[in-house]
């Protein structure tokens, strides 16, 4: 249901205000995706994966049951990273890797496009495939 003409004169005035208020604030909102916010959740789940293999081949000697932290650990990162993956979907995957480009800043390269083509294209020049 559309919004009607007040209710959509109402929430310019509000959008002003917190652009004269707070413009700092009010860039991050029109800014913010859900994706990017995913996308972040990602991140920190496969750096919370990795302190889990460091836990686990760390104290998995010393003792099985922080070994087995490590384990649950890396699990349970593992679970918030498949959420977070599906939560972002396809469309949200290429607005994760394209480079993102803002009016106000100064052009910024938040992808991961470009180094991920950068590195297959480095191991076809020195990995060429045998034919067998």
């Amino acid at each position: 249901m559309p919004l009607s003409e007040h209710e959509e004169r109402i929430l310019a005035q509000l959008e002003e205000s917190l652009v004269r208020q707070d413009p700092n604030f009010a860039e991050r909102v029109r800014s913010e995706t859900v994706y990017r916010h995913a996308g972040r959740f990602c991140k920190w789940s496969a750096l919370t994966f990795l302190v889990g293999v460091v836990v686990m081949i760390g104290f998995y000697s010393q003792s099985v049951l922080l070994g087995m932290i490590g384990a649950a650990i890396m699990f349970g990162s593992l679970v918030v990273f498949e959420r977070n993956l599906r939560r972002m979907g396809k469309a949200g995957w290429r607005d994760l890797t394209q480079k993102a480009v803002d009016n106000s800043h100064a052009a910024r390269a938040g992808g991961l496009e470009s180094p991920v083509q950068d590195a297959r294209e480095w191991f076809k020049t020195h990995f060429p495939r045998r034919e067998s």
